[in-house]
């Protein structure tokens, strides 16, 4: 028979050594999350390019992603004046939690007031030195959040790609704006603004297109998920509208 001592210093050996591994467990738990988080994110950037990359952006591996997100995109913050942010400028905004695009907590980003929101603009440089700028978007859908990359062509009004997705939308229906290849292959070529320069946004319209420059059929049945896009395209692009009326102007100087 062992002693009480003995016993008691047993437990408390016990106790520190699964505190430990649990401990260690965790941390490496937490990492891995935080890895395929990133990659996630990454992977709806660079889908809204898929076309220009000519390929699937899902059939890549991580280290694939990673490789191919640092090579070819530039990231950059803006804030609602349509100012770039500067390193320092975007850690003290955080509370330095971000130095750069891709680290902006968009969900958290979304619920401050809107004129001290932040917002991550990726331009990606093609194979042949083109460049596509991607902006960001959410809004809601019938169940809770949808969001989206919009990529522009370089005269910030033409759109070349995109890539929505959404946190709980019913399948077949409003998740078919991220599954269904057919409905969102729509938005390529559409227009932002209209030939006086106006900004119109991008229309999901029921009922068939009557404006092929800037609508879109909506999805048959998905009548709340379609008018969440038709409010978070509207909404979230004219956030961009100051940087872009500047990249507009600075491209008008340069021709």
């Amino acid at each position: 028979m062992h002693s009480t001592s003995y016993i008691i210093k047993f437990t408390l050996i016990m106790t520190i050594v699964v505190a430990f591994v649990l401990a260690l467990m965790v941390s490496g738990l937490k990492d891995v999350h935080s890895v395929n988080e990133s990659v996630y994110n990454k992977k709806g950037i660079l889908s809204a390019v898929s076309q220009q990359l000519g390929k699937d952006v899902n059939t890549l591996s991580n280290q694939e992603v990673q490789d191919l997100f640092n090579s070819q995109i530039v990231q950059k913050v803006i804030n609602m004046k349509g100012d770039e942010l500067t390193e320092d400028q975007i850690k003290s905004a955080t509370g330095g939690t971000a130095s750069k695009a891709e680290e902006i907590d968009l969900a958290k980003e979304s619920k401050k007031p809107e004129m001290d929101r932040l917002l991550p603009v990726f331009t990606f440089i093609s194979s042949d030195k083109k460049e596509y700028n991607i902006i960001y978007v959410r809004g809601k859908g019938l169940w809770d959040e949808i969001w989206g990359y919009i990529t522009l062509e370089g005269d910030w009004n033409t759109i070349a790609g995109q890539a929505f997705d959404h946190k709980g939308e019913t399948p077949g229906l409003g998740a078919e704006i991220k599954d269904n290849k057919a409905w969102y292959s729509q938005f390529a070529g559409k227009k932002i603004y209209n030939t006086n320069g106006e900004y119109t946004s991008i229309s999901v319209v029921k009922g068939g297109v009557k404006d092929p420059t800037n609508q879109v059929d909506a999805i048959s049945g998905a009548t709340i998920t379609g008018n969440g896009v038709d409010e978070m395209l509207d909404r979230g692009l004219k956030y961009y509208e100051p940087y872009i009326l500047k990249n507009k102007k600075s491209e008008t100087k340069n021709q």
